[in-house]
């Protein structure tokens, strides 16, 4: 019970240190961000989740819209990008995480 709790809470309740991964990579559209941390990270976050955590994000001025693309096929995507504020963030919080598990381990 106490192994299942730490996952969820280091996995779906900070959804953000994900997403700020992976557009830290390169610019994506909500659903590859969904899809990535699937196949990359081997969890599924809830598919509003994502979305409600990139606009908080957003809201915070650590990712932008860097672009509006009107697929051949499909709706207009919205691109994401990291800022440097996000950028400086993710780095900080990579820090205290590697700081912590220096400290457990």
């Amino acid at each position: 019970m106490a192994y299942e709790r730490l996952v969820r809470k280091l996995t779906q309740e900070n959804l953000w240190l994900y997403i700020l991964t992976l557009l830290n990579r390169k610019p994506l559209y909500g659903y590859e961000v969904r899809k990535l941390i699937e196949k990359e990270f081997g969890f599924r976050p809830g598919q509003v989740t994502s979305y409600v955590v990139m606009y908080r994000l957003e809201k915070s001025g650590l990712i932008k819209v860097v672009d509006e693309a009107k697929g051949s096929r499909g709706p207009a995507r919205k691109y994401y990008a990291i800022t440097s504020k996000g950028a400086t963030t993710l780095e900080k919080a990579k820090k205290f995480l590697v700081d912590l598990s220096g400290r457990i381990g």
